[in-house]
């Protein structure tokens, strides 16, 4: 049986439903309850779990036993919120060595193989491409205030209106791997360059949020939000990854 009240704004009650195999994608879940149901194999993937929020199994909060599940998987993810120049160095290039290891990995896929989708998800090189906007967004335009900050080979994430983010300015198609390479290079670069000479008085200046420039960020909180970008989608370009690489099932 299925309650539906037809608004998306007010709760929903399924009661017997078979939602076998469902997908939620962008959808708002927070205070769902899932009581009784047989949820074998569901999963659950949510960057902003860990955000002061729970998640409770069979009445546990989870939340602190998946964020240090994944500190043990990902050596170096848990430097992600240094607060001073030298930690944030240290975290940058710890997280720069593993990206190292994953490019390499990359690098020995069939050819096209980068440029393939999993489960709808972006690709490898799509991954690389939206790093690329990340860094553009938090640095390039919200720390050092370039008027326009945005690389053409960037890949956006979402829609853009009127909060000064222009769809035009992203190249449409499936751009030459060695050209989303040879740019991501670049921004990680400049990342490297600008937290080699970045002081404690900096990193407490304040910068409007790109995506709500009513309300102001540290420059710090800009760089911990680039470390959160690169790890999460490092997490999802391994999981794709091995994916990609999972021997064929007879």
């Amino acid at each position: 049986m299925t309650t539906d009240t037809g608004d998306t704004d007010v709760p929903r009650h399924f009661v017997g439903a078979r939602l076998r195999g469902a997908r939620f994608v962008g959808c708002d879940l927070s205070g769902a309850v899932v009581r009784g149901c047989d949820v074998d194999g569901a999963e659950i993937d949510s960057p902003w779990l860990l955000e002061g929020g729970s998640l409770l199994v069979n009445g546990v909060d989870v939340t602190a036993y998946v964020d240090a599940e994944l500190d043990r998987r990902f050596p170096g993810r848990e430097l992600r919120r240094a607060t001073g120049p030298e930690g944030l160095r240290e975290a940058w290039d710890a997280l720069q060595r593993t990206w190292s290891a994953t490019l390499a990995r990359a690098a020995a896929l069939p050819p096209g193989a980068i440029d393939r989708s999993v489960a709808d998800e972006w690709s490898f090189a799509q991954t690389l491409r939206h790093l690329v906007m990340a860094t553009d967004t938090w640095l390039r335009g919200a720390v050092l205030r370039v008027e326009q900050p945005f690389h053409p080979l960037g890949q956006p994430n979402g829609e853009y209106h009127s909060d000064g983010h222009d769809p035009t300015v992203f190249a449409p198609g499936v751009p030459a791997y060695d050209d989303v390479l040879a740019v991501r290079a670049d921004r990680v670069a400049l990342v490297t360059e600008h937290l080699a000479t970045v002081t404690p008085e900096q990193l407490r200046e304040t910068r409007p949020n790109p995506w709500a420039p009513q309300h102001d960020e540290t420059v710090l909180s800009c760089l911990q939000t680039i470390l959160e970008e690169e790890w999460e989608h490092h997490r999802y370009a391994v999981r794709d990854l091995d994916a990609l690489t999972e021997p064929p099932r007879s």
